[in-house]
């Protein structure tokens, strides 16, 4: 069964990158808005339970002008999206973001679009010393959010459980499906946190957009933000929260964010 399974994840995986490899081609100039500041760390829902995530963040100072006509300006503008997942096999995890949605001052309530994702890891994530998965997105945008109508998402999963200590890195690739793989947006993100217990946990993050793989912009043009976040992990019920400082003149400056998680139901036993 081990041998099955193990032989499974890696084919899905192959499978999964070999599609992404062709429909993620390819990606244009990033744009500031998010509705996801989260570090993957391998985890997923148990097999057969539905989970509902709540990411909201807020951008108290950043840009004051949109990066596309007609786009949304960062400053002062929150930016959610509820996500469904269903946990399909203990290395498979099926994924529905919608509604994607923001709040400004002058525009009210606007949705944003939906995504889908598949998600593949190695079973047991968080009892493994080193972990690994791949995360693929595929969204339709409304033209206020995104001026390309359709974008996906290549998340690679990297990662150690260091006694009490995780260091977890995504070296995000974004696309708009233009251009060639040379154009794909390089957005990694990395974690490294401090399990206070088995409930609290105290984290540093770091996002940054560093332009295309054929081109990184200039230092003083990409985009990076710290953050500090803290984790507590109930029966059912997980919360995050983090304030984000922009660390260059591109980044939005100060940001918070507040990640609620929670499992309907257990699976059967």
């Amino acid at each position: 069964m081990r041998l099955w399974r193990s032989r499974g994840l890696a084919l899905a995986l192959r499978a999964a990158m070999v599609l992404s490899a062709v429909a993620a081609l390819l990606p244009t100039a990033a744009f500031a808005q998010t509705d996801e500041i989260q570090v993957y760390d391998g985890e997923i829902a148990d097999r057969g339970v539905f989970n509902l995530t709540w990411h909201n963040n807020f951008t108290f100072s950043g840009a004051r002008q949109a990066e596309n006509p007609g786009g949304i300006v960062p400053e002062h503008s929150l930016n959610g999206v509820t996500e469904w997942a269903y946990g399909v096999t203990d290395w498979f995890e099926a994924g529905l973001y919608m509604p994607l949605y923001t709040v400004t001052r002058n525009h009210g309530l606007l949705i944003d679009g939906f995504k889908l994702r598949m998600l593949f890891v190695s079973p047991g994530a968080a009892e493994r010393r080193f972990f690994y998965g791949a995360n693929f997105e595929f969204s339709f945008n409304t033209r206020h959010w995104n001026p390309d109508r359709y974008t996906s998402e290549i998340r690679p999963i990297v990662g150690w459980h260091l006694g009490r200590f995780d260091v977890i890195l995504n070296p995000i690739l974004d696309s708009s499906y233009k251009g060639g793989l040379s154009q794909l947006q390089f957005v990694p993100a990395a974690r490294l946190a401090w399990n206070v217990s088995k409930v609290w946990a105290i984290a540093a993050e770091e996002y940054a957009d560093l332009g295309t793989l054929h081109r990184f912009e200039r230092s003083s043009e990409q985009s990076h933000q710290l953050w500090a976040v803290v984790d507590h992990h109930g029966p059912s019920f997980t919360l995050e929260a983090g304030l984000g400082f922009g660390m260059t003149g591109a980044s939005d400056h100060r940001v918070v964010k507040l990640i609620v998680e929670h499992d309907f139901n257990s699976p059967a036993r």
